[in-house]
């Protein structure tokens, strides 16, 4: 019996989940969307390679997104926070929104599910989607690689 316990334990440890500090950066998106789906709500942090298609803003945020719709399920969204957006600007003598379409980043950060409410009128309703978003808080976080 004591075996048996043993035994047991032995394969529930080894199922485990652990987190690898690579300095290879991810960038398989759905890869990423899966980690941090699975790590909900705490996130995945990492380096991220990502393939920067559209822009967006709302508020004193911008929006950097890997699919043309911010809303696609396999989109991963970069948040810039404004005081990296003035960073940005300053380095690249333009708005984030014009500089990093079509570029390839590198973005050290956590991707995290970020749970998105349906708007009506202005108020949340119960329906509701997530994305995937990694936050960018200084320039330090990002790198363009292409």
């Amino acid at each position: 019996m004591k075996n048996v316990f043993f035994a047991l334990i032995l394969a529930l440890a080894g199922c485990a989940s652990t987190t690898s500090n690579t300095t290879t950066p991810l960038s398989d998106t759905m890869e990423i969307i899966k980690a941090a789906a699975n790590s909900a709500p705490k996130g995945v942090p990492g380096r991220y390679t990502l393939q920067i298609v559209a822009t967006g803003s709302q508020g004193q945020y911008v929006y950097l997104n890997t699919e043309k719709d911010y809303r696609d399920q396999r989109a991963i969204t970069v948040a810039l926070h404004p005081k990296a957006i003035a960073q940005l600007s300053a380095k690249y003598g333009m708005s984030p929104q014009e500089y990093f379409v079509d570029k390839t980043i590198v973005v050290n950060g956590k991707a995290q599910r970020v749970k998105i409410a349906f708007l009506s009128e202005g108020k949340p309703t119960d329906k509701y989607y997530y994305q995937t978003h990694i936050r960018l808080m200084d320039i330090s976080q990002i790198e363009v690689v292409g």
